[in-house]
């Protein structure tokens, strides 16, 4: 099929969404199941239906806008991606992906295509974990992977935990345990994203095929020294919580620089110091560690040499060191014969790519538990993302439509 994607859709939809705003004017913050969010999912729900898609939810909010093939009973296509957004972000992360499904299915219709397998277009519910600090909650429970018990643990910053808030919203928690799909049960899902790393623009690429889904390791540290006074304790006696925090962060950072995998990243995000007073040696210092890698061994080899430093950095330092890790997953590698048609889809209309893989984790990993997953990223202005700084070309997004709409194509004629 050679009709080509309107870019003037794609910003018409993304800008739309946008206004669905808790902080305009500094940047865009739209969290799971705040008004703007709730308000954002039913503006989608509603454009699904314009376009024709049957709209489903289910027990966590997954929106599920479903365009019927011949054969329906067959397992279907899917494609999409998140409307939620970390704090002061930008208006295409995520978004763009939902918004290019969107496209995708409209051309699909009005070119007359004929296809076998359904092909629907997700919203998957919180990729961010900027409410219950976990996240892909909807994918994860797709893939089995967060039962109501996991999801009653989840609590926000005013105490409300995530089964309380779905009952609020009316979702059903007696069907909770009726979110999982089982594996065959989807025939593939295609998810396009902007690239969070620049590598697209630097190369002027127009689309990324991602090979691999770098995976987060996280955990809480605490770190317990003596609190005391900063005059009067001599640098010998002191057992200074904050001083060896800096230490865990710097061996952090080397091993993370000299890790023998492919890509592999580590973050210190968020530090809170006790006291935290001018003239007072911190006693505790509490601060988050995200580890990610495209290769679990490797990573798996990190944590390791990194608690082997933590053990040393105690017994010099005379302090104590917690570790509650909390997450764990495994990096997601791409479907090589769905990358082969994402390829193939680039070379006949003339688009240039690159494979790449994907430093930030997305929905997809979660979905590639129980199907056959690929990805495709389109250019970021300096690879910014979760910031109000973050821009993708809206021609690009409707270049990376085009190659999403041959693959799903392609796909859902598969039987």
């Amino acid at each position: 099929m050679t009709k080509q994607a309107s870019a003037a859709n794609i910003r018409h939809w993304l800008e739309t969404i946008n206004t669905y705003n808790s902080t305009p004017g500094a940047g865009t913050t739209r969290v799971l199941f705040t008004k703007p969010e709730v308000e954002a999912r039913q503006y989608v729900k509603d454009e699904m239906r314009k376009l024709g898609l049957a709209v489903k939810e289910d027990g966590i909010g997954n929106i599920f806008g479903i365009l019927p093939g011949r054969r329906p009973e067959l397992p279907p296509v899917w494609t999409g991606s998140h409307i939620d957004t970390v704090l002061h972000a930008g208006m295409f992360d995520g978004m763009s992906g939902v918004v290019a499904g969107l496209e995708a299915v409209r051309l699909i219709r009005e070119a007359g295509a004929a296809f076998e397998r359904s092909i629907v277009v997700v919203v998957y519910t919180s990729e961010e974990p900027t409410r219950f600090e976990l996240g892909c909650l909807g994918s994860r429970a797709l893939a089995g992977k967060l039962s109501l018990a996991d999801a009653c643990k989840l609590v926000d910053k005013e105490g409300r935990s995530l089964p309380e808030v779905l009952a609020e919203l009316g979702y059903d928690l007696a069907r909770f345990a009726e979110i999982p799909i089982r594996p065959g049960a989807v025939y593939g899902a295609v998810e396009l994203h902007i690239d969070q790393t620049g590598v697209l623009e630097r190369a002027g690429k127009t689309v990324g095929i991602v090979k691999t889904i770098c995976a987060p390791t996280n955990f809480d540290i605490e770190v317990t020294g003596c609190q005391s006074h900063a005059g009067g304790t001599s640098m010998e006696e002191r057992r200074d919580a904050y001083a060896a925090s800096c230490e865990i962060g710097l061996a952090l950072e080397k091993l993370a620089r000299e890790s023998d995998s492919e890509y592999t990243t580590a973050t210190i995000g968020r530090v809170e110091v006790c006291p935290n007073a001018v003239n007072v040696i911190p006693g505790k210092v509490k601060f988050s560690i995200d580890i990610r890698d495209c290769d679990f061994d490797a990573k798996e080899r990190l944590v390791a040499k990194l608690k082997a430093a933590i053990a040393v950095i105690e017994e010099k330092r005379g302090v104590q060191v917690s570790l509650t890790e909390y997450n764990n997953d495994q990096p997601m590698h791409c479907n090589t014969a769905m990358m082969a048609k994402i390829e193939a889809a680039c070379h006949r209309r003339g688009i240039s790519y690159q494979k790449v893989i994907s430093g930030a984790f997305h929905d997809s990993m979660l979905v590639g538990e129980f199907a056959p997953v690929a990805m495709i990223f389109v250019p970021s202005k300096n690879g910014i993302s979760h910031s109000a700084e973050e821009w993708t070309e809206f021609a690009d997004i409707a270049a990376g439509t085009d190659v999403l709409m041959d693959t799903l194509l392609a796909m859902a004629n598969e039987v």
